[in-house]
């Protein structure tokens, strides 16, 4: 798995968060607004020109993409190990231990909304950047099973 080293950098400046007042960004005793800090940004410039990366844009829609369809490719995981019985069980975790959006239905059901099928092809077009994990994209084969039966989670 890829690992990103900027968050060692900003513990070696001592940078540990909120508690310290400076992490990401610099914190005002008593408030939690997260003032940027110019050091902080060079220094992820730096770091990201030492590695040869060229920033992007990346779409609100990739960012939900990323995170959801990570959680939902770790969940068929978790399935097909037995850990859970099934896909709303899963569910019921992500709206209620963690937040996720109850109109979502959660993860699983979200992901058959958007279509098992469509969220593989996302994957794999995550798995194609060179500066992306492609192990970490591979599709659980409970997930890549049900695509290729045409099957959902919840159905």
């Amino acid at each position: 798995m890829k690992y990103s080293k900027t968050a060692d950098l900003l513990c070696e400046k001592g940078r540990f968060g909120q508690k310290t007042g400076a992490g990401w960004y610099d914190y005002v005793p008593g408030k939690r607004d997260a003032i940027p800090n110019a050091e902080v940004v060079k220094m992820i410039e730096d770091h990201r020109a030492s590695l040869g990366i060229t920033p992007r844009k990346i779409s609100d829609e990739e960012i939900v993409q990323r995170l959801v369809y990570s959680l939902v490719n770790e969940a068929a995981h978790i399935l097909e190990e037995g850990i859970a019985n099934k896909a709303s069980d899963i569910d019921v975790v992500y709206i209620f231990g963690y937040g996720f959006p109850a109109h979502r239905g959660g993860p699983m059901i979200y992901a058959d909304t958007v279509g098992l099928f469509n969220v593989v092809q996302s994957m794999k077009r995550f798995a194609k950047n060179p500066l992306d994990d492609a192990k970490f994209w591979e599709p659980a084969p409970l997930l890549a099973r049900l695509v290729a039966e045409g099957k959902t989670f919840n159905a």
